[in-house]
């Protein structure tokens, strides 16, 4: 399984680091007017905002490259936490597309979400 690139400097991600956790919850409406809700999964889904900036060539490239042999959203990957250290399988990225801006000699900047699928 492929596993999310991480910089020259070791960092998967850039301060401000946004972390969040969501649980996966339905309801049913009757006719009557009442509602049953329940849990769709297990336990909570984590989303991480990935935010980076001053992205030299080679690492600009290997951020396309990755996204690239995903195809974006489609495929799936191992994804550390920055906070924690754990490792998530099954992650994947939430959009089909990707923006890289360069605006001088190593400084590439782009942000994805990756978020945390059920397998």
């Amino acid at each position: 399984m492929a596993t999310f690139p991480s910089m020259k400097t070791s960092a998967v991600t850039q301060y401000p680091a946004r972390r969040r956790m969501r649980y996966q919850n339905d309801k049913l409406r009757f006719v009557d007017g009442t509602e049953q809700r329940y849990r769709d999964c297990a336990g909570p889904l984590r989303e991480w905002k990935i935010r980076l900036d001053l992205l030299d060539e080679g690492e600009m490239a290997a951020l396309e490259g990755f996204f690239a042999a995903n195809q974006g959203a489609f495929g799936t990957f191992t994804f550390t936490d920055p906070g924690s250290g754990e490792a998530y399988e099954n992650c994947s990225l939430a959009a089909d597309r990707i923006e890289m801006t360069a605006s001088g000699e190593m400084r590439g900047a782009t942000s994805l979400i990756v978020r945390e699928g059920r397998g």
